[in-house]
């Protein structure tokens, strides 16, 4: 959006006056012009006076004053160490991670990501050692690297670490699993050099070893488009895999893997253990209850503005297992997804065609009902109700025939094969198990109690 301000200031003024006037959002630019045209002058317009609240947010329609009496999931503050961390559910959370060079650093196919990654650390290697050497020492590192897309792709961090004189160091164990997008699993190179913003991750997932155990709810972040969403993750997520990824892990660790954490304060576990007067409940039992109910439909829609502006916070419904249940069965099917049984579909063989199981690029029918897998197999029987489970503007089924495609990048010309040779039949399989999947999703998220927020 595009937006005109105006300031007026006034001597000896403490009386702060806000106006605001919003056209239409299908305005297009001609039309928005017309507007300023005919109306010449600011006092023709008819302003609405703007009264922010406490939080100095002004546009306040739709956002629920009672949101913010409930238990926040995270805060700057408490993430920043800044006192004790005693009102709020998590300690820490942690964007998802951004390589600014995605096509690169990201890759299917593991082989290739190495050969990738050796071959740009070779190329930024050779650039920090010319500039090292380099004789006029008032150049600008922006006019002194070599731009060669299928060598290397630099960013400013990348910049700065040649400026500094640090040297890229290939490892196998910076070769990790990565939710790239939903349901959909990639390799990354992870590591501090090539990877623009690690923000907290070597923290939560330092290790291919503590993915084993630990999980992080994931959720979309501030300032977002799409509607709410939220997926958990087991292993270190993209900074888009849902808009805006911000991610509030149960364990911590040291970047070694050692010294594990709980990352639930112990003052919210106290909290819940008083309002539903029950000993027996666990940090686990919390981050599985506060993961079923961010599924919650009446949440979601009563707090949608608010959720554009803050983290979720969670308030006690009346039933705190029904939730908790939901959410841990919900946790266990979207991060063992591969594990589920897929839901049968017809395969429908095209005549002619000899049998293979590789995809260029699948596409829906019309009517939802079928998937084009490739020249040789077409999938019927998808149920509608798999469309109601969306992340975001898309259902979890739409997000793999998105991402499971051959691409090649334009710059580098670098192939991104989502096929495998080990396991020719993964994607015909992933179909069907997301699919069960979503199935098993809007089924637990349509039998959830009703919100039922008692008044404390």
């Amino acid at each position: 959006g595009v937006s005109i301000n105006l300031f007026v200031k006034k001597k000896d003024s403490t009386d702060a006056r806000i106006y605001y006037y919003r056209t239409d959002d299908l305005w297009d630019k001609k039309r928005k012009f017309n507007f300023l045209q005919e109306r010449t002058h600011v006092g023709t317009i008819e302003w609405q006076i703007i009264q922010p609240d406490r939080r100095y947010i002004w546009l306040t329609e739709g956002i629920h004053a009672d949101f913010e009496t409930f238990i926040p999931m995270g805060t700057k503050e408490a993430k920043a160490g800044k006192g004790e961390a005693v009102d709020v559910l998590f300690h820490t959370f942690s964007n998802g991670v951004k390589t600014n060079r995605d096509a690169w650093a990201y890759n299917f196919n593991h082989n290739a990501l190495t050969g990738n990654m050796r071959r740009m650390s070779k190329t930024y290697n050779a650039e920090v050692d010319r500039w090292k050497r380099r004789e006029d020492q008032a150049v600008h590192v922006d006019e002194f690297v070599v731009y060669d897309d299928q060598k290397i792709k630099w960013s400013s961090g990348l910049k700065q670490k040649l400026k500094s004189g640090h040297i890229a160091e290939f490892g196998f164990r910076k070769l990790r699993q990565s939710l790239y997008r939903p349901f959909t699993k990639s390799h990354l190179y992870f590591d501090r050099m090539m990877t623009e913003r690690v923000y907290v991750f070597p923290s939560i997932f330092p290790t291919a070893e503590t993915e084993k155990e630990n999980r992080a709810i994931c959720v979309s972040g501030l300032g977002r488009n799409k509607p709410f969403q939220t997926l958990m993750a087991s292993m270190i997520p993209e900074s888009q895999m849902i808009e805006k990824t911000q991610c509030f892990p149960f364990y911590t660790y040291a970047e070694d893997g050692s010294n594990r954490q709980e990352n639930i304060t112990d003052w919210a576990l106290a909290q819940f253990r008083r309002q539903y007067q029950d000993e027996s409940i666990s940090k686990w039992d919390i981050f599985h209850y506060v993961y079923g109910l961010l599924h919650h439909p009446e949440y979601r829609q009563r707090y949608q503005a608010n959720l554009k502006r803050d983290f979720p916070y969670i308030p006690f419904a009346l039933d705190f297992w029904a939730f908790a249940k939901a959410g841990a069965r919900l946790a266990k099917i979207h991060v063992d997804y591969e594990q589920m049984s897929p839901h049968p579909l017809t395969r429908v063989e095209t005549p002619g065609k000899p049998l293979t199981w590789r995809v260029e690029k699948m596409r829906l029918s019309k009517d939802k009902r079928s998937v084009h897998y490739n020249e040789f197999l077409t999938l019927e029987g998808i149920p509608e109700k798999a469309f109601a489970y969306q992340l975001g503007n898309r259902s979890a089924l739409e997000w793999v025939l998105d991402q499971y495609r051959g691409k090649v990048d334009k710059r580098s010309g670098i192939v991104n094969d989502p096929n495998r040779p080990d396991d020719q039949q993964y994607i015909v399989q992933l179909i069907g198990k997301v699919i069960a999947v979503s199935l098993e999703t809007v089924e637990i998220v349509e039998g959830l109690p009703e919100l039922s927020i008692p008044v404390v």
